[in-house]
């Protein structure tokens, strides 16, 4: 091979690994703006993330308040809880938050670099740009608070008997479990008195 030739074949080689470098990089700043442009839906899988003991703590207190707290204080009992799970809430959703924000990057960045061409990255993001595409995204809180309302008003006759029929086939386990002392009954009866030994 002629020097010309290796001059050129190296040129050549350069210039390849250059454009694989910028295309890279490319598809890297699309995959970024995806993830930019996925904002709201990072921060509305936080907020969830964050309600979920909270949710599953409000379920555990609405038992203890309907068997243990007298009725006259439940009003009050339920406002103070109600402000120690928003407070909760408000304190835990910008820890997930920044926690989410930090690892897309190393956990959808990759899989939307690896599945998804450069055309299919600007694709996406001409439909996350979509005015179209924001105004439904916009509105679905709102839609989707009013379907909720509205499917739980219809579904709650048939699914009320289900409920009750789990609540109290679960109480009678737990029930069996404690041997009673679940509603206060088969507590365990006070020991008999110590009877005086039997004279010989």
């Amino acid at each position: 091979m002629t020097l010309t030739k290796t001059v050129w074949a190296t040129a050549v080689a350069a210039a390849l690994a250059v454009t694989s470098l910028s295309a890279h990089a490319d598809k890297k700043d699309l995959v970024q703006k995806v993830l930019t442009l996925q904002q709201s839906g990072l921060d509305d899988l936080s907020r969830g993330v964050a309600e979920q003991p909270a949710r599953q703590l409000a379920a555990n207190v609405r038992q203890i308040m309907a068997q243990a707290v007298p009725e006259d204080k439940r009003e009050a009992t339920a406002k103070q809880i109600d402000a120690e799970i928003k407070k909760y809430v408000e304190s835990a959703t910008p820890v997930f938050r920044a926690s989410a924000i930090k690892l897309a990057p190393t956990t959808v960045g990759p899989m939307l670099e690896e599945k998804f061409t450069e055309d299919e990255l600007k694709q996406l993001i001409s439909i996350l740009e979509s005015p179209a595409l924001k105004k439904y995204q916009t509105m679905m809180p709102e839609a989707t608070q009013g379907l909720l309302e509205k499917v739980v008003a219809d579904a709650k006759p048939q699914v009320t008997p289900k409920v009750q029929a789990l609540d109290a086939a679960v109480r009678k386990i737990l029930d069996n479990a404690t041997g009673g002392r679940l509603n206060g009954a088969g507590a365990p009866a006070p020991a008999p008195a110590a009877k005086p030994p039997a004279k010989k």
